[in-house]
């Protein structure tokens, strides 16, 4: 959970071992108005147990909420982005069937798709979203990147599926995000096959949004990110609204809430404006 201060409070069994130390496997920071998430479980690549996956999803909600909150930044610490899932870290064991709570399969299902909030708040948060990988993404992770509205990938961050290698189907809404974002014979490939592309053939296949020297992945980024947290925040949530409304409506829908929206977004950033305005002549 994310406290007041908003800083990070541990929950038992989500801190990882670093260097000796007991560390949170979720950081939280805040940069002028870009809050930057970062997975850390390095030595894990990290690799999504119950414990990251709950701190991620409250981490995610917060920033979702927070009004000071202009751009959200994902990423990893140390050499990878996100493994995809923990095979060894080992999942929450169920409880005895009742009418509560259902079954094994039923609580499985309750379970991951609570962790799987964290992909649709990084989708339909009314702000720009950034997944930074920072090298090695597989699996669910995939999900979390397609789930940001850009991905900026350092030269070093390769891109696998991974699911086959499991027999799994996928989760974190990856099937969703790569269909849309590099269309269906593409994301089939991705899936089928699941072949590992380097940076350069996943920046051609438009996986990733840009690609940087690994040395210069942060700066570029942050770069981006406080372009966006001090642009016009209505404009892209309006923006991003328009978007994601584009994804599955009909033409007409997408007008009608593309006429909606310009109304809104213009007069909001006119209010803003002038109230900044004020407060300078004050």
């Amino acid at each position: 959970m994310i406290g007041i201060d908003g800083q990070i409070i541990v929950e038992s069994g989500s801190v990882a071992e670093i260097d000796g130390a007991l560390a949170p496997e979720v950081l939280v920071d805040n940069e002028d108005g870009v809050r930057i998430i970062t997975l850390n479980r390095p030595d894990k690549l990290n690799a999504l147990a119950d414990g990251i996956m709950t701190l991620l999803a409250d981490a995610t909600a917060d920033a979702a909420r927070d009004p000071t909150v202009g751009c959200v930044i994902v990423t990893g610490a140390g050499r990878g982005f996100c493994a995809g899932g923990d095979l060894k870290g080992g999942a929450q064991k169920p409880l005895p069937a009742s009418n509560d709570v259902g079954g094994r399969v039923e609580q499985g299902f309750a379970r991951l798709r609570g962790f799987m909030e964290t992909s649709r708040l990084l989708h339909e948060m009314p702000k720009p979203t950034i997944a930074m990988v920072n090298g090695p993404v597989a699996g669910a992770g995939i999900g979390i990147a397609g789930a940001c509205d850009l991905r900026f990938a350092g030269r070093s961050a390769t891109f696998l599926s991974a699911f086959d290698r499991i027999g799994a189907g996928g989760d974190f809404g990856s099937s969703y995000f790569w269909t849309k974002i590099v269309g269906s014979g593409v994301a089939r490939e991705i899936f089928l096959l699941g072949e590992k592309y380097d940076a350069e053939a996943a920046l051609a296949k438009g996986i990733y949004t840009r690609l940087f020297e690994d040395a210069a992945l942060r700066q570029e980024t942050l770069k981006a990110a406080h372009r966006l947290a001090n642009g016009p925040r209505m404009g892209y949530r309006y923006m991003k609204s328009n978007l994601n409304i584009a994804e599955d409506s009909a033409f007409e829908t997408a007008l009608d809430h593309e006429a909606l929206n310009m109304g809104l977004s213009t007069t909001a950033t006119a209010q803003i404006y002038k109230a900044m305005q004020e407060a300078k002549g004050a």
